[in-house]
């Protein structure tokens, strides 16, 4: 066996034996408690959309738990006091303090607006409960008013919030 053969397999084995970015790879999985979202329409459409886009948005908080369940983490709503347990229902040490109660490492918030009639935006945040860190602030962009619109940018956020906790 070659010179260079021998250091590939030593770095081969290396890889092998890493440990995993799992969130569960330390044993129980990481906690992390998403809040509803919060959503406001300015577009000025004649049509009241107000309970289509309720069940909208307890739609997108579901898909982004299951989203990241499906990674790997323990997710749970936080036990809020109110029945609005987004960032504007409640006072922010309010929103982290349920988010605690549940033993959650991170929170997950943010909202929605509906700007036109085709072109809506919000802004997720991610928030290390432990050390009181923002980790990530992220506008995002999305087209339509349908539940595929919505589930599409549920799932693009939930990959977007894995990757900021997965980062080190």
């Amino acid at each position: 066996m070659s010179k260079w053969q021998s250091l590939l397999l030593v770095f081969i084995a290396a890889a092998l034996a890493a440990p995993a970015r799992s969130p569960a790879a330390a044993g129980e999985p990481v906690t992390v408690a998403v809040a509803d979202f919060d959503y406001g329409d300015t577009s000025g459409e004649a049509v009241d959309q107000t309970a289509s886009h309720r069940d909208r948005m307890v739609m997108f908080a579901a898909e982004l738990r299951d989203r990241l369940m499906q990674s790997g983490y323990r997710v749970v709503r936080p036990a809020c006091p109110q029945p609005a347990c987004t960032a504007a229902g409640m006072a922010p040490g309010d929103l982290v303090a349920a988010a605690r109660h549940d033993g959650a490492r991170y929170l997950v918030y943010g909202g929605i607006r509906k700007m036109s009639t085709l072109v809506q935006w919000g802004e997720v945040q991610l928030l290390d409960a432990e050390r009181d860190e923002l980790l990530l602030r992220r506008t995002v962009t999305f087209r339509g008013d349908t539940d595929t619109a919505f589930r599409r940018a549920a799932d693009f956020v939930g990959e977007t919030v894995t990757g900021a906790m997965a980062a080190p």
